[in-house]
């Protein structure tokens, strides 16, 4: 190949990378994206401790924390009263963690008869581990907090116990 042809090929492959960036922005701005592990976690029918349905469309719009935990898990229990915390200091800012128990409905409400929280918690049972891995927790280990922005979006997600300050940073960037 001659000198003329590479520089082809170069402009070609840069014009094609431009549209893609370019494309991608607009998906993501317009929301064309879509994430189906987003919808699976909104659609599943979730149900406190108590047994009561959950009625998803009232997390919808909000920054939500959601933290899959469960009370055998040390590092689980051990970030709780933080998330706590940050729940309290956030939620005027139309932030709601959300608690995803993977244990059985008795541990659950054991535990939380110990250690209240201010926010909702659900059972997650098999369906919630399913679903932490498909919201990208494929090792399904625990504790593993994702962040999904007022738009449904993922915007960051982290396995293993929660830095306090990294939290606080990835909820702001969501806001």
């Amino acid at each position: 190949m001659n000198r003329r042809q590479w520089i082809s090929i170069i402009g070609f492959n840069l014009v094609a990378l431009a549209a893609g960036v370019l494309t991608s922005q607009w998906i993501f701005k317009t929301e064309l994206a879509d994430d189906p592990a987003i919808k699976a976690f909104f659609a599943n029918p979730w149900q406190t401790p108590d047994g009561k349905s959950v009625d998803t469309k009232e997390w919808q719009g909000k920054v939500l924390v959601v933290n899959f935990w469960a009370s055998w898990c040390p590092p689980c229990v051990e970030e709780m009263p933080t998330l706590d915390q940050l729940q309290t200091e956030f939620k005027s800012q139309n932030v709601l963690f959300v608690g995803i128990g993977i244990d059985s409905p008795s541990n659950i409400r054991e535990f939380l008869a110990n250690t209240p929280v201010s926010y909702p918690i659900v059972i997650g049972g098999l369906e919630g581990s399913s679903i932490s891995k498909q919201m990208g927790n494929s090792q399904g280990a625990l504790p593993y907090t994702i962040i999904i922005d007022a738009k449904g979006k993922s915007t960051s997600s982290k396995l293993g116990k929660i830095n306090e300050e990294e939290l606080r940073k990835a909820i702001k960037l969501a806001l």
